[in-house]
């Protein structure tokens, strides 16, 4: 079945928003929102929520899932308002237990926080499936970039996450606590297996080289074109390559305010005793 998939851009994240609609039923499901954040005010909007809102409403859309591919730590999820203005139950992968119990350390957080998962709405297994309307939603887990990450099935189409990009940028960092190259290049595998035809959405993309951006490939062109992981690059060499590329590379913008409320499915941590939640920033933890 070939869903009906509109994408939304967040330019200063390059974070690619994605609702997944059963053309059916017009149930639909929201992938990896993004919440606006202005790291010199600390000041949040909802500008790139209010877009998908708008157009669920406008298409008449009833959201079942608003899902997270993993802990991203580039991006604020929107989840929470979404849900609030939207409905829909929000889930992850169920290994994200591993990323709060090593950021609960990193944050110094508030000793009641969970680190259960339990923040979400709902957890979600390899393997398991979940329904919109006709459509069948399969989960895979596809770790590397975080111990948690996921990848979601969904006809002819997969979305996932920051497992790889487009092919000319090739695939995503392991350097975060977790990460592994070895595991990243195995679930790209599980991928890449998949027919030529299935059509692969990324979480992000960056323009290299000043083209315009895009998000939509198949795992045909990633097989034949992805500068790092293409059917002539063995494991060996992409861990070599991953790892000595990961040590270059300068930390996201905004990966300590993103994962600290991330890890709480995009909750802001609990607003102290004038009514403010703060976000704590860890010195030289990083």
């Amino acid at each position: 079945m070939k869903p009906e998939i509109k994408a939304f851009f967040h330019e200063p994240t390059f974070t690619v928003t994605y609702v997944v609609a059963d053309p059916q039923t017009s149930k639909c499901a929201i992938i990896d929102s993004a919440l606006d954040y202005d790291p010199k005010s600390g000041r949040t909007e909802t500008i790139a929520a209010d877009e998908v809102i708008a157009y669920v409403q406008d298409k008449n859309l009833s959201v079942e899932w608003i899902l997270e591919t993993h802990v991203h730590a580039d991006h604020l999820t929107a989840a929470p308002y979404l849900k609030e203005k939207l409905g829909g139950t929000v889930c992850i992968g169920d290994n994200v237990p591993a990323v709060q119990k090593v950021f609960k350390g990193v944050f110094n957080a508030e000793a009641k926080m969970p680190v259960d998962g339990s923040q979400f709405d709902q957890l979600l297994k390899d393997g398991e499936v979940i329904k919109c309307g006709d459509l069948d939603i399969e989960v895979i887990y596809t770790p590397g970039h975080t111990p948690a990450c996921v990848s979601y099935v969904i006809g002819d189409a997969v979305f996932v996450g920051d497992t790889m990009f487009m092919p000319d940028f090739g695939t995503a960092r392991c350097d975060f606590p977790g990460g592994d190259a070895a595991q990243l290049y195995a679930s790209i595998q599980k991928i890449l297996a998949m027919s030529d035809e299935t059509r692969l959405f990324m979480c992000h993309d960056y323009a290299p080289g000043g083209r315009e951006y895009l998000w939509e490939t198949t795992v045909g062109e990633q097989k034949a074109k992805n500068i790092h992981v293409n059917s002539g690059v063995d494991e060996a060499s992409f861990v070599e390559m991953r790892t000595s590329r990961d040590k270059e590379l300068d930390m996201p913008v905004l990966i300590l305010p993103s994962v600290q409320v991330n890890m709480r499915a995009g909750d802001f941590p609990e607003p102290e005793d004038n009514g403010v939640s703060y976000l704590k920033i860890p010195l030289n933890a990083l």
